[in-house]
């Protein structure tokens, strides 16, 4: 494995309950990669988010999942985000009693083992709000808690921004939103881009996302297999003629 592997899936195999979802997944994201799933509804891509972040939902029975070169099948899903894996959910949970900035301080402090300073946490969330064009008084709300969607996609990306991980899934992240917070969520995931050397898994059945996002990687999954992978170009493919020609290549 070379050191700028961050991420190898052999063969993963996740099933949820009884019903296996995943049939062998092979997948290779390296350094300061952007790497995008696409496919049709249920066939399996947010499964497989889930599964790499440790959703006890999700049980892999067989593969592996390799992360900064280790074995990551066993660890508990709290472990990875220390490890510095991100989920971005489709709907974020609310919680009543934490706010935003208290949530994303804590979640810091267990990343880095250390106490955050406040004064400059505190100005690194205003810079980071501003660029996200989210209003300040947000920082001091109830996470989530009466958000509309683009607000709670907005405070994920905030939390991204602002815990810099090195491996970050976006599962849907774009669903329901409108242009401007389309707009304004790609602009965090460009700022991301800048300041880290992290990579990205965007998972989406839209494209509107990527238009602002420069694609290494496109992959494309039926009924849990990845039937394709390609560049770019494979995005305006689909985006053409849709995910016909391979829901029959199987």
């Amino acid at each position: 494995m070379s050191h700028n592997d961050l991420l190898r899936i052999q063969n993963l195999k996740v099933c949820a309950g009884e019903k296996e979802i995943l049939h062998g997944i092979d997948l290779d994201i390296h350094e300061n990669e952007v790497h995008v799933l696409m496919g049709p509804n249920g066939t399996g891509k947010s499964t497989l988010g889930a599964a790499l972040m440790g959703n006890p939902a999700y049980t892999v029975t067989g593969g592996d999942i390799i992360y900064k070169g280790q074995n990551i099948n066993e660890m508990p899903d709290n472990e990875r985000a220390k490890n510095g894996i991100f989920l971005s959910f489709q709907n974020p949970i609310e919680i009543p009693g934490i706010t935003v900035s208290a949530f994303i301080r804590s979640a810091l402090e267990a990343k880095t083992g250390k106490r955050v300073r406040l004064f400059s946490f505190k100005k690194e969330l205003e810079e980071k709000m501003a660029l996200l064009q989210m209003d300040p008084s947000y920082a001091e709300r109830d996470l989530n808690v009466g958000f509309s969607g683009g607000e709670k996609k907005k405070t994920e990306i905030l939390q991204m921004l602002m815990l810099n991980p090195e491996f970050v899934i976006l599962d849907e992240t774009d669903s329901g939103l409108d242009v401007d917070a389309v707009r304004t969520v790609s602009k965090g995931i460009e700022a991301y881009r800048k300041q880290s050397r992290g990579s990205l898994l965007v998972i989406t059945h839209s494209t509107k996302i990527l238009e602002a996002l420069p694609v290494d990687y496109t992959h494309i999954m039926v009924n849990g297999k990845i039937v394709k992978t390609s560049d770019s170009s494979l995005i305006e493919e689909v985006n053409e003629n849709g995910f016909a020609a391979y829901e029959n290549a199987e």
